[in-house]
């Protein structure tokens, strides 16, 4: 109970004003959030006849458009299931090898001194700011020279899913800078004194880091692997660039599919983009105590 009211008191105007600014806030970011809910369980005619916000009434009720959604699309890609089952094949390899390789990078760039280390450190830095669209067409390039198709032509799993592996592939290199630096601003944060008394007792250098550091660095993995998640789940140009397969499209590029040439179906593009959206919820929900804990910077 508030102070406010400990002794009887009305609340002040003051604080009735801050709470009133404080729901209307809230209802100003979630009007979006609910009108594409009311808009996903409406009929289509429903939808054009009512208000967006405004819930369904009577016959204008209908979950048919998350069937469809989930099951039947318009175009060459017919399963919705399987655009999300493509992106989980490119967002949690990506998202585990960028978060590893970036932890290990930081370790080796914050717990060792050698020559050319503020370079490399700089490299990092400039490797967070360089846009998607400056490297499509060498990234293009690299890829066709590499002949990927080549090398996988004797594994028809992998073979079916080039543009996959290689999503994969760029992902996590462009993954890594902005995970080294996460983990280095995390791991400067670490006693010292804790490193020291390792090395005195005879602990290796990888041996420092799979018994002290990896294991305190759990809050940090679940910053890193919501926000890599994130951003590779809802990646949309390079997915339209690499992949060519209608069976290899991922879930953003299934819902760019669901606008009709000749009928917009809006009820069945919101249900898909709630849809699309629930695993990044998912994995928000399940490492949202340990991603607190990382960005307030706790070991």
């Amino acid at each position: 109970m508030s102070a406010d009211t400990e002794d009887g008191r009305f609340p002040s105007v003051s604080r009735i004003a801050l709470y009133a600014v404080l729901v209307a806030m809230a209802l100003f970011y979630l009007a979006p959030l609910e009108t594409g809910l009311m808009t996903a369980i409406k009929t289509q005619d429903a939808f054009f006849s009512s208000t967006p916000f405004v819930p369904p009434f009577g016959d204008g009720f209908t979950l048919e458009p998350w069937y469809e959604a989930w099951a039947t699309m318009q175009g060459p890609l017919t399963d919705f299931s399987g655009a999300l089952y493509n992106s989980a094949f490119v967002a949690i390899p990506a998202t585990v090898l960028s978060g590893l390789i970036g932890s290990v990078a930081a370790y080796g760039l914050t717990n060792l001194n050698w020559r050319g280390q503020a370079g490399v450190l700089m490299l990092f830095v400039a490797g967070m700011f360089v846009p998607y669209q400056s490297v499509l067409v060498p990234l293009t390039r690299f890829w066709t020279i590499v002949g990927l198709q080549n090398y996988l032509a004797g594994v028809p799993f992998l073979a079916q899913r080039v543009g996959l592996i290689e999503l994969v592939v760029t992902h996590t290199a462009y993954g890594i800078p902005i995970c080294t630096i996460l983990f280095r601003s995390y791991y400067a944060s670490f006693d010292e004194s804790m490193l020291e008394a390792a090395r005195i007792d005879g602990a290796t250098f990888s041996r420092i880091y799979r018994r002290i550091i990896f294991p305190l660095s759990k809050p940090m993995f679940a910053v890193v692997l919501i926000y890599q998640f994130t951003q590779v789940w809802n990646d949309f140009l390079f997915a339209l660039v690499l992949v060519s397969s209608p069976t290899s499209e991922v879930a953003t590029i299934a819902l760019n599919k669901l606008q009709g040439s000749m009928v917009q179906q809006y009820n069945v593009q919101m249900a898909a983009a709630f849809v699309a959206a629930l695993p990044t919820l998912l994995v928000y929900v399940l490492f949202g105590d340990q991603f607190a804990e990382g960005v307030a910077g706790e070991t």
